[in-house]
């Protein structure tokens, strides 16, 4: 869920840093370079406000390989006003002629629910952490010992928001929808005031949903060398093809919404990644950061069994002892046990050894001695 952001403010980029981007932990679970993609399955609204459903999705989504399941902690009161003036409804998308009271208070999910949400993800070994959306959220989730606290993209500009979430000493994670670089600035500066110092910014492009020639996965990279943090994507485009393609740029983590089915008639459900979607995503993710490897000129393990199929230099006909080789007697073919291909002209024009048999691999020892 989100509202109407106000203009970005103009900014001039940071300087680049060039130092190595250490990875942070959470849960236990380290999330940075090096790392495979931590994989964040966001609940959001979609929970429609029935507990069996949001522990239903809990399960769904670990069994679908997630490593985090997201929750979101407000209630319409510490989001907006309930009024109808200019700003508080909606206009255009999804949800166009809602107010913004009754959009969050469908969306909002229930503070007596957390702890069960808590333990059940325990249970299925699933890590589960939450967006706070005012200090009295960040002190629900500091009960509950949260792993981590998210700042969702139109609570980046929200600095004290940021410090109250800090202050616990657990890992961040910021969304930069709609972020200039002075906001990215200013929410850093905040979170390095009172916390761990432990970063995490996801590039994020806040349209629901993103169209994935807007998504600006190259940003990724960008982000991690001018802030000097791991960088990942909180996605909303509909397909599986910028999350791939951001793990492939090097983002540590990928968040994307997610629903037990986009029929059911929760608010977020229609960007959203039914469960088997999300197992794609998972597998894709994962073997694309496997994909990426180390830089190497040598041959892979997984080469030696065609190596023998390279091309190579053999004997093509009966050959007597003395002839002078030609094109007619030796040939770069395959198999490989000859002697290499850019010996042909070493090769030609030299004298046989030997009688020689069509179908031999050549070697040194087959010229007459006065060859190389």
């Amino acid at each position: 869920m989100t509202d109407t952001p106000a203009a970005p403010e103009p900014s001039a980029p940071a300087p680049s840093v060039t130092a190595p981007i250490a990875a942070v932990t959470i849960a236990g679970r380290p999330v940075g370079p090096g790392h495979p993609p931590f994989l964040i399955a966001e609940m959001s609204a979609n929970h429609g406000r029935d507990l069996g459903r949001a522990l239903a999705m809990i399960d769904a989504f670990a069994e679908a390989g997630a490593d985090a399941v997201k929750l979101q902690t407000f209630t319409p009161d510490t989001m907006t006003l309930d009024h109808r003036g200019p700003g508080f409804v909606v206009e255009g998308g999804l949800w166009h002629g809602r107010t913004l009271y009754d959009l969050y208070g469908e969306g909002s999910l229930p503070w007596d629910w957390h702890a069960a949400l808590f333990e059940r993800a325990a249970a299925r070994g699933v890590i589960l952490f939450s967006a706070p959306f005012d200090a009295s959220a960040v002190a629900l989730l500091a009960d509950l010992d949260a792993p981590a606290y998210k700042i969702a993209s139109f609570e980046l500009v929200d600095t004290p928001l940021i410090e109250a979430a800090a202050a616990q000493g657990k890992p961040l994670i910021l969304s930069t929808g709609h972020a200039s670089a002075d906001d990215i600035d200013r929410a850093l500066a905040a979170a390095r005031r009172t916390g761990s110092g432990e970063i995490v910014l996801l590039h994020c492009v806040s349209g629901y949903p993103t169209p994935v020639d807007q998504a600006n996965v190259s940003t990724i990279p960008h982000l991690a060398r001018t802030y000097g943090v791991p960088a990942g994507l909180s996605d909303h485009t509909l397909g599986l093809g910028a999350a791939v393609a951001a793990v492939a740029l090097g983002a540590v983590a990928v968040e994307k919404h997610v629903t037990l089915s986009r029929d059911l008639d929760t608010l977020d459900a229609a960007f959203s990644l039914e469960p088997a979607e999300f197992a794609q995503l998972a597998q894709a993710c994962r073997d694309a950061h496997a994909a990426l490897g180390q830089p190497t000129l040598s041959p892979q393990a997984s080469e030696a069994a065609s190596a023998a199929h390279r091309r190579s230099l053999y004997v093509t006909t009966e050959v007597a002892k003395g002839t002078v080789l030609g094109p007619d007697h030796v040939r770069s073919i395959r198999p490989g046990h000859g002697l290499a291909p850019r010996h042909l002209a070493r090769v030609l024009g030299q004298k046989a050894a030997r009688n020689l048999h069509k179908g031999e691999p050549m070697r040194w020892d087959m010229l007459a001695p006065d060859a190389d």
